[in-house]
C-alpha cells in the first residue's frame, strides 16, 4: 500500500503513520533500527528496494529524504511524502520525504520527528556524500555512517578523503564488497603448508576502491610488501581480477574468469573454480545492518593500510576475453 501525502508536514505523516497503526494493526512493532538514506530526486527506487530486501532480515523504518541535485533550479520550499507499507515495503515501512527549496536544507529537522523511539540510527549514501559524513546533519544522530566510494566520481581520492576525516561508526561499501574474497583467501592460507608469505599482487580496475582496500587489508595483514597492477576499466568490468600470493612453496592465485567464479591455483592442488560472486546492494546493506558497532578492522585499514601503499603500476590493457571482472 502506498499513500500520497502532498505539500505535508512531519506532523501530518507521524498522524497519518498513527492512523495506519490503528486501522491496519501494530505496523512499527518488531522494527529493530532506523534506516535513513540520503539521495537525489530520480534516484530513490533503487535504495529503497536494496532495503525492502534486507528488511526481511532487519525489520526496520526506513526513512528516504530526497533532496534535489546542487545544480538544480531554486524551487519553492515544499514537502512531498510517501508511506509504503505492506507489499510495497518488504518486511519495513518506507518513508520517503521528497523535500524542494530551503525544506530540502533541514534534513535533521525533517527526520528527527519520524524516527524510532530508543532504536539505532544507521545512515546510507548510495551516491553523494556529505564532507565529512560523521558532523552532517544526518551522520550526527546515526551510530553507523554508510558511504560508497565505487559511486563517487574518484573512488582513491573518496577514499583518501575519507580516511582523514574518518570517525569511529563510519564504513564503506567498497569495504563490506571485500568480505567474500577476505574470507576465502583467509581458508586458503589457513591450510598446510604454513609458509610465511613474501609477496603478494593484487590486480584490479584503476577505478576500484575495493582493490586498493583489499591490496592495503593484505599487506597489512600478511606484512609483506603489496604490489598493485591497476588496468583502464574500459571495455571490461571494473572490480579485483586477480590476487597472487608469493611464498617458499610456488604462488598461490585467484583470478577471476567470470563474472561469478574465481579460479583457486596452488602449488600440488588441483585447480579449483569457486562461486564468488560481485555482491549487489541489499547483500551489502545487510550485512551491514548485522552490525552497530564500530568496524576498527575497516577503520585501521582506511587510515593507515592505504598511506602505507607503494604507488600502483597502471596499464591502459584490459582484461583478458575470458575475464569479468567485479568485486
Amino acid at each position: 500500500m502506498i499513500i500520497e501525502l502532498p505539500t505535508t508536514t512531519t506532523s501530518k505523516i507521524s498522524r497519518a503513520l498513527v492512523k495506519i497503526r490503528e486501522e491496519g494493526g501494530a505496523v512499527a512493532l518488531g522494527r529493530v533500527l532506523t534506516l535513513v538514506i540520503a539521495t537525489r530526486h530520480g534516484a530513490e527506487e533503487e535504495a529503497i528496494e536494496a532495503a525492502n530486501d534486507a528488511s526481511r532480515e532487519h525489520p526496520m523504518r526506513v526513512i528516504v529524504i530526497s533532496t534535489p541535485a546542487d545544480d538544480g533550479p531554486e524551487e519553492e520550499s515544499r514537502l512531498d511524502a510517501q508511506i509504503r507499507v505492506g507489499g510495497d515495503a518488504g518486511a519495513s515501512e518506507v518513508i520517503v520525504l521528497r523535500a524542494y527549496g530551503d525544506t530540502a536544507r533541514n534534513e535533521e529537522g525533517l527526520v528527527t520527528g519520524l524516527l524510532l523511539a530508543d532504536a539505532p540510527v544507521v545512515a546510507w549514501w548510495p551516491a553523494d556524500a556529505p564532507d565529512v559524513v560523521s558532523q552532517s546533519s544526518i551522520g550526527r544522530m546515526a551510530q553507523r555512517r554508510i558511504t560508497d566510494a565505487a559511486a563517487q566520481s574518484n573512488p582513491r581520492g573518496f577514499l583518501e578523503h575519507l580516511a582523514a576525516r574518518y570517525e569511529p561508526g563510519d564504513t564503506d561499501f567498497a569495504w563490506t564488497r571485500l568480505t567474500l574474497w577476505r574470507a576465502q583467501l583467509a581458508a586458503v592460507l589457513d591450510q598446510p603448508p604454513y609458509e610465511e608469505i613474501t609477496a603478494i599482487e593484487v590486480h584490479g580496475a584503476s577505478d576500484s576502491p575495493s582493490t586498493i582496500l583489499l591490496a592495503a587489508w593484505l599487506q597489512a595483514q600478511l606484512l609483506a610488501p603489496v604490489h598493485q597492477e591497476l588496468y583502464d576499466p574500459a571495455g571490461s568490468r571494473a572490480g579485483i581480477h586477480e590476487v597472487r600470493l608469493e611464498r617458499a612453496s610456488g604462488t598461490i592465485s585467484l583470478v577471476r574468469t567470470q563474472p561469478s567464479i574465481v579460479t583457486l591455483t596452488q602449488p600440488g592442488q588441483p585447480v579449483h573454480d569457486i562461486s564468488l560472486p560481485r555482491r549487489n546492494l541489499r547483500d551489502c546493506l545487510a550485512e551491514e545492518l548485522r552490525r552497530l558497532d564500530p568496524d576498527m578492522l575497516f577503520g585501521d585499514v582506511l587510515q593507515h593500510g592505504i598511506s602505507g601503499l607503494a604507488a600502483p603500476s597502471t596499464s591502459p590493457v584490459p582484461f583478458s576475453a575470458t575475464s569479468q571482472g567485479g568485486s
